[in-house]
């Protein structure tokens, strides 16, 4: 008698629709500071945290010095509108490190760490890249300060031009007083030339994301001539949209390009004035918390979206 062979019962019933599990939705923390008893003065986060939320994510902003913050239960964690950082730096950094070890953290602990001391100015020159010229003044340092022309004085780190102000050599002892004033905070004052484009052309602020270029912005003078180092500022004055020249975008690919270890940037803004020679040069490389002024360029969202939503991803 020939064996019959015994039919398997299907696992599921013949033409019953198959149940897939949903993929789980990507949880990211927006780091932002803590304002009380002020506003937030970041416009783009409740924008941004709504589209996360609107894309598939799980998205929060959180407070960076919040102790209840479980950043571990994060699949990144994006580095945004952390403003107060400046007062507290060394407390930044460790919690960027502490945050970076347990998650994915955008932009990555060691280029916070490179990018919070504006003495990354150095590296830049040292690399190639043109920068506007900085002397830089540690406590115990002599203070030699530019005897013939206007210049600046801000600390190392800072944020929103706190601790800055434009001098004229007549006013030595104004300057002194401020750098006496940083340095017993144990602050590192950095001089510079002031730009005199700034005054005319304004500043430019080119922003990158995922590694592209997302838009451009144009920003008046920061620093009117008299106003004390210590006087509250308006730190993007008279903002506008700007399309960048080619001069301009070279020298911001070269700045980024010129971050040690080559790292894998989520987002950036390079900040450019016009030299002395009518080239473009850096005022600032920031990769940190920098302002994406959405509100100005609300076409981009998307792109910050969906940039956001792929490193998720690939944490």
């Amino acid at each position: 008698m020939r064996g019959s062979r015994r039919r398997k019962s299907p696992p599921y019933e013949i033409g019953a629709p198959v149940v897939r599990a949903a993929a789980p939705r990507p949880r990211i923390a927006v780091a932002t500071y803590d304002p009380r008893p002020d506003t937030s003065a970041d416009r783009d986060l409740p924008v941004l945290v709504r589209a996360l939320g609107e894309a598939g994510a799980d998205a929060a902003a959180v407070h960076w010095d919040d102790p209840a913050a479980d950043w571990a239960g994060y699949d990144l964690v994006v580095i945004r509108s952390t403003w107060d950082y400046s007062w507290r730096a060394a407390e930044f950094v460790a919690w960027a490190e502490k945050t970076g070890g347990a998650t994915r953290l955008a932009n990555p602990a060691e280029v916070v760490r490179w990018n919070t001391d504006k003495r990354y100015l150095g590296d830049l020159a040292r690399a190639g890249v043109p920068v506007v010229p900085t002397a830089y003044l540690a406590p115990g340092d002599p203070l030699e300060l530019p005897a013939a022309h206007e210049y600046v004085v801000k600390p190392t780190s800072g944020a929103g031009a706190r601790f800055a102000a434009r001098y004229t050599p007549d006013q030595r002892e104004t300057a002194v007083r401020h750098i006496e004033r940083m340095h017993a905070e144990g602050l590192t004052a950095m001089v510079q030339p002031f730009v005199r484009s700034i005054d005319t052309a304004g500043e430019r602020a080119l922003q990158f994301f995922g590694g592209r270029l997302l838009h451009a912005s144009r920003k008046g003078a920061v620093l009117a001539p008299g106003t004390a180092y210590d006087a509250k500022k308006t730190a993007h004055p008279n903002l506008t949209p700007w399309t960048p020249t080619e001069a301009e975008l070279a020298v911001a690919e070269r700045a980024l390009a010129a971050v040690p270890g080559a790292p894998e940037l989520l987002y950036a803004r390079v900040d450019l004035v016009t030299g002395e020679d009518g080239q473009p040069c850096v005022m600032e490389l920031e990769l940190v918390e920098p302002n994406l002024f959405l509100w100005l360029h609300p076409d981009s969202l998307p792109r910050v979206v969906e940039a956001i939503l792929s490193a998720a991803a690939t944490g």
